[in-house]
């Protein structure tokens, strides 16, 4: 019994896991990272077409986007995941293949003419297709078994609609061992969703540490007072309320959020809301057609009555490239839900573009944002954004709602883990930023007297005694190019602050007299004149 801790290993995204067991190769998500890669990653030890089984929690693409290029480079095997996680992850998947098609076409036209080699995409909406005839869905509480020796069953981990955390029971001889994933772990009390379900035992446990090292901010009793507040703020001020989100589940949950807000009239105005994302709205009737057992019980009260709860009036929706630009052209103060969550791509940019710079305007976030993205940066307070190759300046608010976040902090994970009446005699600690996975480890150790680690990617593990079998790489990526580059754009955006500046003193400077503004003109004349010569010497 082995199990080989291959992403999401001291790092937060890029999910992946290898059990050998009885025989056979399983691999628990196969995830994409976001965001910069700190550690140098193993890649999967053995070819796709070796791997029997992927059981998958959840539809997030750091835990599923890079199931097609699996399939795509000769896995045959079954997959295991809940119904709505299946049929979640068949529109996101095909979203991220699309995506890459779409760059794949813009890289080699540039590549033609650059005479450069071509660029081929990580995978197809083919792939895809593929991909999602090996899947089989199954229901919280079903017994998955598809080989002697191994039994896996799904439940509730309340961070997604279909979100699970798996329980695998393994047989090897005459040893017996369970095995616990706790996929991504939600927060008591979300909409739409039931809480997370606490199992009652195992052996062995891995488990998430998004939030391992802190306790959240917790859900205060008047958050719609507050989101309405902000909303209410914003509008007054003849501003937009821009929330980058992601496109599925915090879009849901937000829709379901703004519906209240304007059955309360806890807003002084009504206000029209865009959902300006194909893939949200695509999630959006997914949720609306979800089967009951992953609503909780106030949303299916909602259902029973007829009512749609993540719909409302002046609810508009935005599908083509024309009219997600037409949102920008409008005047009218409203609020504009778009993605991608972490603003590294899609339409959010554009809307960030036309909003950051805007004092009356508010930036609303709503989910974790991964260390190295816009979204982190806007957060940690940039002064100036690049945006499709133009200086933007941070003039709009940026609010953080950090506690509608979707993952568990330190203190509800070790009440998920200590809650076990059988405790388990070994701890796995994964999902969490450097530093953060070794913090949680090191509390579990602590507070509930449990053996843990935090393990590297490559690390290996034999189950049955938990003795480290093979020890991966601690080596962390050079990041002097990266570094160069930053300090290159530090630079580079002193310099267009400079010249905003001039931009201020020339507008200061109508109405002066001729004799100064003609002396001023020539010498920016002659500075301009200047660089020009140094850049024609390039």
């Amino acid at each position: 019994m082995k199990i080989t801790f291959l992403g999401a290993a001291h790092e937060v995204t890029g999910s992946c896991t290898l059990l050998e067991v009885c025989g056979k190769k399983i691999l628990i998500d196969c995830g994409m990272e976001q965001g910069p890669d700190i550690y140098e990653n193993s890649g999967i030890p053995y070819p796709p077409a070796d791997i029997d089984y992927v059981f998958l929690t959840h539809a997030h693409i750091d835990h599923s986007g890079k199931l097609p290029l699996l399939t795509k480079n000769g896995f045959r095997g079954k997959g295991f995941s809940t119904r709505a996680t299946r049929d979640l992850c068949a529109i996101m998947l095909e979203d991220s293949a699309h995506i890459q098609e779409t760059e794949a076409v813009w890289k080699n036209r540039r590549a033609k003419r650059s005479g450069e080699g071509g660029y081929t995409p990580m995978y197809t909406t083919e792939d895809v297709y593929a991909l999602m005839k090996q899947f089989s869905p199954a229901d919280y509480g079903d017994t998955v078994s598809p080989a002697d020796g191994i039994t896996a069953v799904f439940f509730d981990a309340g961070h997604l609609l279909g979100s699970a955390g798996i329980k695998l029971t393994l047989t090897e001889g005459d040893v017996t061992k369970t095995v616990i994933f706790s996929g991504d772990i939600g927060t008591k009390g979300r909409p739409l969703l039931c809480d997370p379900v606490y199992p009652d035992a195992a052996d062995a446990v891995i488990i998430e540490s998004t939030y391992g090292d802190r306790e959240r901010e917790p859900v205060p009793t008047d958050y719609e007072a507050r989101i309405a507040e902000i909303i209410d703020e914003t509008l007054a001020k003849g501003g937009n309320v821009v929330v980058p989100s992601f496109a599925v589940g915090r879009t849901q949950e937000l829709l379901y959020m703004i519906r209240r807000i304007k059955e309360k009239h806890l807003t002084k105005q009504d206000f029209p809301v865009w959902l300006d994302s194909p893939l949200a709205i695509e999630a959006t009737n997914i949720y609306g057609k979800a089967l009951r057992v992953y609503y909780d019980d106030e949303t299916r009260a909602l259902i029973d009555r007829g009512i749609n709860p993540i719909s409302f009036p002046n609810l508009r929706i935005s599908v083509s490239g024309d009219e997600s630009r037409l949102i920008n052209t409008d005047p009218t103060p409203k609020v504009i839900i778009s993605a991608s969550g972490m603003c590294e791509a899609g339409r959010i940019r554009h809307h960030l573009k036309y909003n950051l710079w805007r004092p009356e305007s508010t930036v609303l976030f709503v989910g974790y944002q991964v260390e190295g993205t816009l979204g982190r940066r806007l957060l940690d307070g940039a002064d100036y954004v690049n945006l499709f190759g133009e200086e933007i300046r941070v003039r709009s608010r940026v609010v953080n709602l950090s506690w509608l976040s979707g993952h568990s902090d330190r203190d509800m994970l070790l009440d998920w883990l200590g809650s076990m009446q059988k405790k388990p005699a070994h701890v796995y600690v994964n999902h969490g930023a450097d530093g953060v996975c070794d913090s949680f480890a090191e509390a579990v150790r602590d507070k509930l007297g449990l053996d843990a680690a935090a393990p590297y990617s490559g690390d290996s593990f034999d189950l049955a005694t938990g003795a480290r079998i093979a020890e991966g790489s601690r080596t962390k990526i050079k990041r002097e190019k990266a570094d160069r580059q930053r300090a290159h754009s530090a630079v580079w955006s002193r310099l267009y602050a400079a010249g905003m500046r001039l931009m201020g003193i020339i507008e200061k400077s109508r109405g002066g007299k001729s004799r100064a503004l003609i002396a001023f003109t020539d010498r920016i004349n002659t500075l301009c004149d200047r660089q020009e010569k140094e850049l024609r010497k390039k």
